[in-house]
């Protein structure tokens, strides 16, 4: 009966779309995930505001998706409402070396944009799929570089539907980690302050990032990037390889014999199957290594 009257509320405020129990395999690189209850798709940060008041005052739990990759949604889907920034945050515009982002803008097209306008800082990025706002949250990075690095600010809508601009500083980075993962909010536009460079030094270092991915990455199959952290002074691609685990198989997900620290979906694998192949691993690098692998995906839904 709630659901019901948040559904006719959010028609009412002409919030973006609303979709009742929508699969979200449609809308993860893993092709995984059951359906959530409700998916929203606002268009404008006041759409984005009002849909989050409404949950509140339904007591109604939100999550945020953004591109769908680096995430695992459970085969039993999503209580609630899943959020997912429409078209509205899907842009991105240059000011000299300032960039401002829309938080579901692709992280890999604002990359070549940046390359093309010859502005250097983002090259590391060709390579991450996903949003803008969802590199923020993890403090994306490859190549030795990371978000922290490029951030001046970002646009955050708060659960209570308030708004803030935080800086590099209040964001507080660190390894795969921000603010926004101590405090719920979602982020919305992200200012990124890059530096003039060589077109074609920054062409050659993007193409050479690109083949060594093309080459080292499962990149045609349905996957979602890394899977687990690297330790410290460690690579966790390293460890599983050498513990003999690529092609590791359960049902239709394996550890891909690619790229170990990835897992493919030869399809209709479960998260159940990625989930139970994430154990396998883990337990195998514990008792070989010592080591505890930390997963890097997101495990979102009802278990």
């Amino acid at each position: 009966m709630a659901m019901r009257q948040l559904v006719a509320e959010l028609e009412q405020a002409g919030i973006g779309e609303v979709r009742e129990n929508e699969p979200m395999s449609r809308h993860t690189t893993w092709k995984i995930g059951g359906p959530a209850d409700l998916l929203i798709v606002p268009s404008t940060e006041e759409e984005l505001e009002a849909a989050l008041r409404l949950c509140a005052r339904h007591g109604f739990p939100w999550s945020v998706l953004g591109r769908g990759s680096n995430t695992l949604v459970s085969d039993k889907g999503i209580r609630g409402a899943v959020i997912k920034l429409g078209e509205g945050f899907d842009d991105a515009r240059f000011e000299g070396e300032t960039v401002i982002a829309g938080a579901s803008y692709s992280f890999v097209k604002l990359s070549v944009m940046a390359g093309k306008e010859g502005l250097t800082g983002l090259e590391y990025a060709g390579g991450i799929p996903g949003s803008v706002g969802g590199a923020v949250y993890m403090n994306a990075g490859a190549h030795g570089s990371d978000i922290s690095r490029i951030l001046q600010s970002a646009s955050v809508v708060w659960e209570d539907g308030s708004r803030e601009v935080l800086s590099n500083e209040e964001m507080k980075f660190s390894y795969r980690h921000s603010l926004l993962q101590e405090r719920r909010g979602i982020i919305t536009r992200a200012v990124f302050r890059l530096a003039n460079g060589d077109r074609k030094e920054i062409a050659a270092a993007m193409a050479t990032y690109k083949d060594r991915r093309r080459r080292t990455q499962p990149l045609q199959m349905a996957c979602a990037g890394s899977v687990f952290r690297n330790p410290p002074n460690d690579y966790a691609a390293r460890l599983i390889e050498a513990a003999g685990l690529k092609g590791l198989r359960e049902g239709n997900a394996e550890v891909s014999r690619l790229h170990a620290n990835f897992i493919v979906n030869h399809g209709g694998a479960k998260a159940e199957d990625v989930l139970a192949l994430i154990k396998r691993v883990q337990q195998t690098i514990e008792q070989k290594n010592g080591i505890t692998l930390v997963p890097e995906v997101l495990l979102m839904g009802e278990r």
